[in-house]
Parts: structure tokens; C-alpha cells; sequence
């Protein structure tokens, strides 16, 4: 006879369930967006998150162009780059990477909040930026969240 009513589930990578979500950047702010985005690539609003173990979902972010940024930011956030070579060290505001890449900004935000190893890596593989409100992952039939809903 079992004596433990309760046992620890651990998923594994045939256990998990992944869903595809879909979630519209209009009008939010970066941080708040990119924290959320984070912790649905990595599964930490499920009830058998496994910190070791990709059980996240996958992330489809649209209208990534019209991303908020508080204060001065537009002006004063720098993302910087190195060539590898010496002075290659390369910078672009955000503003200026808006108009370049509109996607980079929310994908760099929310590569920062992912774990800094290989299962990040694979985590960071499950997000897929947008610009403008049309996709091309409808065969997925991804659910949409609205984040003002979640807070």
C-alpha cells in the first residue's frame, strides 16, 4: 500500500503540452510584455512547470512596431553590438532599431528573461515576432491572449 497521498509530477518532453498563443504588442509597454512572453515560453503559468524541461508554449507576438517605451528610451536605450574585430563595437538607439527592425527589440527584450543556457536557447526557438497583424502560422490555430487580462 502507498503511503504518500501526493506524489511530485515532473514533466519530460513527452508529457508536456504545448499550445500556440498569440499575443498583440499594440500599445503595450516593452517590459511588461516581454516578462509576460517569457514566462509563457517557459511554462511557468502551468501546473507541471518543470524547470529543467521546455513545457512552455509557443509565442506568436503581433504588431510588433507599435511597442511602447517609457520616458526618454526611445532616445536614450542603446543596443550594442561588436563586430569581433577591434573598434568594432556597433550601437543603434531604439528608435533607430525600430525603424530597421521592429521585431529585434521585443525579441532581445525577451531573450534577456530566458535562462542563459541551452534550454533557453531551445525556449527562445518558440517565439515568433511580427510586424503588422497578419501572420503565417494560422494552421497552428493559435489562441489569443490580451494581456490586460491577465493583470
Amino acid at each position: 500500500m502507498d503511503t504518500l497521498s501526493y506524489k511530485t509530477v515532473s514533466a519530460n518532453s513527452a508529457t508536456v503540452q504545448k499550445e500556440w498563443v498569440v499575443i498583440d504588442a499594440e500599445g503595450q509597454a516593452l517590459g511588461r510584455l516581454s516578462s509576460e512572453v517569457a514566462k509563457l515560453l517557459r511554462g511557468k503559468h502551468k501546473a507541471n512547470f518543470t524547470p529543467h524541461v521546455d513545457c512552455g508554449d509557443n509565442v506568436i507576438v503581433i504588431n510588433a512596431e507599435k511597442i511602447n517605451l517609457s520616458g526618454k528610451k526611445w532616445d536614450a536605450k542603446e543596443y550594442i553590438r561588436h563586430t569581433g574585430y577591434p573598434g568594432g563595437q556597433r550601437s543603434l538607439t531604439a528608435s533607430e532599431l525600430l525603424k530597421k527592425a521592429p521585431e529585434r527589440i521585443i525579441e532581445k527584450a525577451v531573450k534577456g528573461m530566458l535562462p542563459k543556457n541551452r534550454l533557453g536557447a531551445k525556449l527562445f526557438g518558440n517565439l515568433r515576432v511580427f510586424v503588422g497583424a497578419e501572420h503565417d502560422l494560422q494552421a497552428q490555430k493559435p489562441r489569443t491572449i490580451n494581456l490586460n487580462d491577465l493583470r
